[in-house]
């Protein structure tokens, strides 16, 4: 049973995991209050960090902008929040897109025209840039400037404009989708992996903080559990137990709370949603624990290749319940047990 000398009381003691100018409000709280402001503020990725910290102060040394960053690795761990962390302690500006959102060359234009010196420019999901967008960023990345061609035939002429100097930041899940023309421009590169243990439970505490949760110490340590490895995820379901809180445990988040909240959203002991259960499933069911190939498992389940690769995968794989072999995707040993299914074991 938990008493409420045990309920955390993070505000006057843990100030340091907290922004200066981010205090609970008695209003809705949206992911730009729980995003970190400075490195000071941003827990995990930690050698991602040290990296970026050393070439922000010999930047500053210099006197120059950084150089074009590109940040990879699965989604929700931080890339974006890494993006406005770095344009702040540069003291710049950022302006923030993303590939699917540059459909013409006159978009990716229109915003390198208009960057300012020192500036950002943040593409997230940037593997999906069309190839004639990209072809605008190799001169503006490597010459700072973008070459307009005007009228056509014969009588085509060409200008070069030149553009402020200005750091690319890049996000991708998909590095390995990336032109080498573009990926060789970037001079840093960084992969984000999923969060341990600890940095999710300080990360849920300083969220529920934010929110004004009361949460003992053992809720915090039961939902970064279910989390995934993952910070988003670690917010969304510290969002939906604070619902449930409020409503059915007079505003407490005890372990006992978190299981009985995830248990609605369909959670278990391991952070594995219904999708990711039903895809071991699959594997296991229909094609006998594999291997088998993705497009086959997608054609099942009824869903996008992509979101399989992207969302589903990085997490079974990172946890040993899945395995990608040359031959398809295999349903582990791990993967049966927790799903209360018979391992049949490969016969040489």
């Amino acid at each position: 049973m938990t008493s409420d000398d045990d309920i955390i009381a993070f505000s006057s003691t843990e100030t340091s995991l907290v922004s200066p100018d981010a205090h609970p409000v008695d209003r809705e709280i949206d992911v730009n209050v729980l995003r970190p402001r400075r490195f000071i503020d941003y827990v995990g990725q930690a050698e991602t960090v040290e990296t970026l910290k050393i070439a922000i102060a010999a930047a500053r040394i210099r006197g120059e902008s950084l150089e074009h960053i590109l940040l990879h690795g699965p989604p929700g761990l931080g890339k974006t929040s890494m993006a406005h962390i770095i344009a702040t302690e540069m003291g710049a500006g950022v302006t923030i897109t993303s590939g699917p959102a540059l459909e013409k060359g006159g978009d990716l234009l229109g915003m390198l025209t208009n960057l300012g010196d020192g500036d950002f420019l943040f593409i997230d999901e940037i593997h999906r840039i069309p190839k004639t967008v990209e072809e605008f960023l190799y001169p503006a990345m490597e010459d700072f400037a973008v070459d307009f061609v005007f009228d056509k035939g014969v009588h085509a002429r060409s200008h070069r404009y030149r553009l402020k100097q200005f750091t690319l930041v890049g996000a991708t899940t998909r590095v390995g989708l990336l032109s080498s023309p573009l990926r060789d421009r970037f001079g840093l590169f960084r992969n984000f992996d999923f969060y341990d243990l600890e940095d999710l439970v300080t990360i849920v505490k300083r969220s529920a903080t934010l929110l004004n949760v009361r949460m003992t110490h053992d809720g915090a340590l039961e939902l970064a559990t279910r989390s995934r490895g993952t910070p988003r995820i670690a917010n969304r379901l510290l969002k939906r137990v604070r619902d449930y809180a409020q409503v059915k445990a007079r505003g407490k988040v005890t372990p006992e709370t978190v299981g009985a909240a995830l248990q609605l959203e369909g959670v278990d002991g391991m952070g594995l949603t219904p999708l990711d259960r039903n895809y071991l499933n699959t594997i296991i069911k229909f094609y006998r624990g594999g291997p088998v190939g993705i497009e086959a498992v997608a054609a099942t389940l009824q869903e996008e290749t992509d979101t399989l690769v992207d969302v589903v995968e990085p997490y079974l794989l990172k946890t040993g319940l899945l395995l990608r072999t040359s031959a398809g995707r295999k349903a582990s040993a791990k993967a049966h047990e927790h799903l209360g299914m018979p391992f049949q074991r490969e016969l040489f």
